[in-house]
């Protein structure tokens, strides 16, 4: 059974920084990709960035792109999002995302994605 389980969420004051991490059932290499989404209220599922789970490679939207950084843990099975410089406007529930297959790449869009995490909430006030 496919798992993934998001942690890291918090309370955070603007500039801040935090660490999302996603743990994911089985091996790293068992997915095409993860990704990460955020919904905020009112709001639909927005995807943030994406990582290739056998190449490595990164791509991000452009409203995170410099603040925010996805990286893997191989060993860990494990996929990351640093966020930096958080603005109120990225207060979100995040989630987390594994795709299958490869049939489209790079992948931003919710229904690309198989399984998905529980989310962790993330709140950037001061």
């Amino acid at each position: 059974q496919v798992q993934l389980v998001e942690s890291g969420g918090g309370l955070v004051q603007p500039g801040g920084s935090l660490r999302l991490s996603c743990a994911v059932s089985g091996s790293i290499y068992d997915y095409f990709a993860i990704a990460w989404f955020r919904q905020a209220p009112g709001k639909e599922r927005e995807g943030l960035s994406c990582i290739g789970s056998h190449d490595g490679s990164r791509y991000y939207v452009d409203s995170v792109q410099g603040r925010f950084t996805i990286s893997r843990d191989k060993a860990k099975n494990t996929v990351y999002l640093q966020m930096n410089s958080l603005k109120p406007e990225d207060t979100a529930v995040y989630y987390c995302a594994a795709k299958m297959e490869g049939t489209s790449w790079p992948a931003f869009m919710e229904s690309e994605y198989d399984y998905w995490g529980q989310g962790t909430q993330v709140t950037v006030s001061s």
